[in-house]
């Protein structure tokens, strides 16, 4: 590691400076300034993830409802948004390790803002996709990656945790599914959809200045944390163990931990774009409008709480060993979807859902950072997550032409399963890496 990059010296910056001697930026009172960053990863995810992920299938039936176009056009959106986000997504890796988190998140926001107040205007399919393409690629700049490189940065022993704050952001995104149904059924969706763009714009600014700090060098970490018997956050040593993108490349942990990642994410970007229909179409659960509304924030609150489980778990134990029980789990909840015929099985799903999904995301994500370190964190996920989103902009599409021609989701719900199965096995060639060859 190089001492003199800006990521990591402190010596040149003046007092009072981020990263500084005596900085106040590193603290806030007590609290470590990295659970801070967390806390705003986990706000930028709330409000970047809700409208492309959470309340997505809630957006499509409004769409369809309004213009009547087939569920592969309508949920295919999905898809193509995506697409600027696979394509883009090592970009956007390396943007993140070369102008901070800051930068990146400020500019995401104000593109996924104007693209929601676009959204709200369309008229046509092309406009249609047009605005859902630059909303997906503006949060798709400022949000996932952006964020969980901060956190990587500023939380090296409890990478878990401090992760699983950051996606439990996702989950708590769909506490809110209730609201913006009722906002469509009120109001209708695109005055909804303005809203959201202009909460989006306004959310930009703050999140950006609190997640915007660059974390300080691994040796100065420790000094900067709080002393105190529960403040154990940096009391062991930092093994610096920061690979190359080249030298991740070289590695069986990178390809096992990427194709994990994206066989587990195909029955995620279905869920996402379809989940509202098969609760509500007659040949699916069957619910209403308002009923299915509610097992969406279930699926939120359950999977909020077992990542934080998760991230608690994942500090202390083998993270490995208990991968492949949640990946399986994720797997067990879309059988349990394709049989449900009521309530109680959609609730059932809702619930192992949200143990095997909410669960095992923040652990993938933590094993990545602890096997790969911080330094190109940034460019590592990106390019990781490169297959991840190629999965999740097909699937969803696949899955809604599968039902045009079927009339029903059962089907593709049984291969994403088996998917999971497969993911299950693939983790388990995702062995620690040996160190770089050079000595740090």
């Amino acid at each position: 590691m190089n001492p003199d990059t800006p990521e990591h010296s402190t010596a040149s910056k003046p007092p009072g400076e981020p990263g500084g001697p005596g900085s106040p930026k590193t603290k806030a009172g007590r609290v470590f300034y990295g659970w801070w960053v967390s806390l705003a990863g986990a706000l930028n995810m709330l409000v970047s993830s809700g409208p492309t992920f959470q309340a997505a299938s809630t957006l499509f039936r409004a769409i369809e409802d309004e213009f009547g176009w087939s569920r592969a056009v309508v949920t295919g959106v999905a898809s193509f948004g995506r697409f600027g986000g696979a394509l883009l997504g090592p970009l956007e890796g390396w943007l993140t390790d070369k102008f901070g988190t800051g930068r990146m998140v400020l500019i995401g926001f104000t593109i996924g803002g104007l693209g929601m107040i676009l959204y709200s205007r369309l008229q046509g399919p092309v406009h249609y996709y047009l605005a859902y393409f630059i909303l997906s690629l503006g949060f798709s700049m400022g949000g996932f990656v952006p964020s969980m490189s901060a956190v990587n940065a500023w939380m090296p022993h409890r990478r878990a945790t401090a992760m699983a704050i950051v996606i439990g952001g996702s989950s708590l995104a769909g506490i809110f599914v209730p609201a913006i149904v009722w906002g469509i059924n009120t109001y209708g969706w695109r005055e909804t959809t303005f809203v959201i763009g202009l909460i989006t714009l306004a959310a930009g600014p703050p999140i950006a200045y609190v997640s915007g700090k660059r974390a300080p060098a691994y040796e100065d970490l420790a000094a900067q944390e709080p002393k105190g018997p529960k403040s154990a956050t940096l009391a062991r040593p930092i093994a610096q163990r920061d690979f190359t993108p080249r030298q991740a490349l070289r590695t069986r942990a990178f390809w096992a931990l990427s194709v994990t990642h994206m066989l587990t994410n195909l029955s995620v970007g279905t869920i996402s774009a379809h989940i509202f229909f098969q609760l509500t179409d007659r040949g699916g659960v069957n619910l209403t409008d308002a009923t299915a509304a509610t097992i969406i924030p279930i699926m939120a609150l359950t999977s909020f709480g077992f990542q934080m489980l998760g991230g608690f778990a994942g500090d202390r134990v083998s993270i490995r060993a208990i991968l492949p029980v949640l990946i399986l789990a994720q797997g067990a909840s879309l059988i349990v979807l394709a049989q449900a015929t009521d309530y109680l099985g959609a609730l059932g799903f809702a619930l192992l859902w949200g143990f095997g999904f909410g669960g095992r995301t923040p652990l993938l994500h933590a094993l990545r950072g602890g096997y790969f370190g911080r330094r190109h964190f940034g460019v590592i996920l990106g390019m990781s997550a490169f297959p991840m989103a190629i999965g999740m902009m097909v699937a969803p599409v696949i899955v809604g032409r599968v039902f045009d021609t079927t009339g029903t989701y059962q089907t593709a719900l049984y291969v994403l399963a088996a998917a999971c199965i497969g993911a299950a096995v693939t983790i388990l060639l995702a062995t620690k890496p040996p160190a770089p060859g050079r000595a740090r």
